[in-house]
């Protein structure tokens, strides 16, 4: 699960909160992802200007008295984080991911998508959209932990026996361990310890979902295979949850 939505709000939260500045913010996020951008405004009284840098798009929100980032991380099946309206949810679906931003009588949506041109360029381009002005229900710190571990359990419980259990391909487990000794932590400043270590959890079993899913089912009856598809969905849904309780604890 490669968030772009996630640093947005640990660090834009991490600046509403007073741990960080406006440009340390937005050099983070863009560190990750390239330089961010507003799309396409698809309504004329969204706050945004098409083309403008994030920096830009963020002094004017907070000048509308911008109080907090949620974000959401639905997938098919399971619209978790979303509020509303039809084409908010659909656009944040397809991309799996998206940024509810609370203003004081309104709140929007941003849905990314990546920005490439040509062969050297690479950044984001985040589209905003009308969002029912709800708050979403989001699990704590202690209910994310839980519903984790008993994800866990109840994965292994499932998998205790199936040929090729691990599924993953020569190498992988290298790769796994390349990709933690570079990476950034999931949150910004400001967070608390305990939200640090659930995101830093959910991130790598994330990764570990995503090295697992594209492998073969080789050594497994159908029924076996399809036992790890819903372990492993699973799995999914409660590193979902623990992602967006980690980002929402500060």
């Amino acid at each position: 699960m490669q968030l772009t939505s996630a640093p947005l709000v640990a660090w834009g939260n991490a600046w509403l909160a007073g741990h960080v500045g406006l440009d340390d913010a937005v050099d983070a996020v863009e560190r990750r992802g390239g330089p961010n951008l507003i799309g396409t405004v698809p309504a004329d009284d969204l706050p945004f200007d098409s083309g403008a840098p994030l920096r830009t798009a963020l002094v004017r929100l907070r000048g509308l008295d911008l109080s907090v980032f949620r974000l959401a991380l639905p997938t098919w099946g399971d619209p978790f984080g979303l509020v509303g309206p039809k084409e908010l949810n659909q656009a944040a679906l397809e991309a799996q991911e998206g940024v509810l931003l609370q203003l004081a009588d309104t709140q929007i949506g941003l849905v990314p998508t990546a920005d490439r041109r040509g062969s050297s360029y690479a950044g984001v381009t985040w589209t905003p959209y009308r969002a029912t002005n709800t708050p979403p229900q989001v699990p704590g710190l202690a209910e994310a932990e839980q519903r984790l571990k008993l994800a866990l359990i109840e994965v292994g419980r499932t998998l205790e026996g199936i040929t090729d259990i691990a599924g993953f391909e020569p190498g992988v487990h290298e790769e796994l361990g390349t990709l933690e000794a570079h990476q950034a932590p999931p949150l910004a400043h400001g967070y608390p310890p305990r939200a640090h270590r659930l995101a830093a959890q959910a991130e790598r079993l994330a990764r570990v979902i995503a090295l697992a899913e594209p492998a073969s089912d080789r050594g497994m009856t159908s029924g076996q295979a399809e036992e790890r598809r819903r372990a492993l969905h699973t799995l999914d849904m409660a590193v979902r949850r623990a992602h967006v309780a980690a980002h929402a604890a500060i």
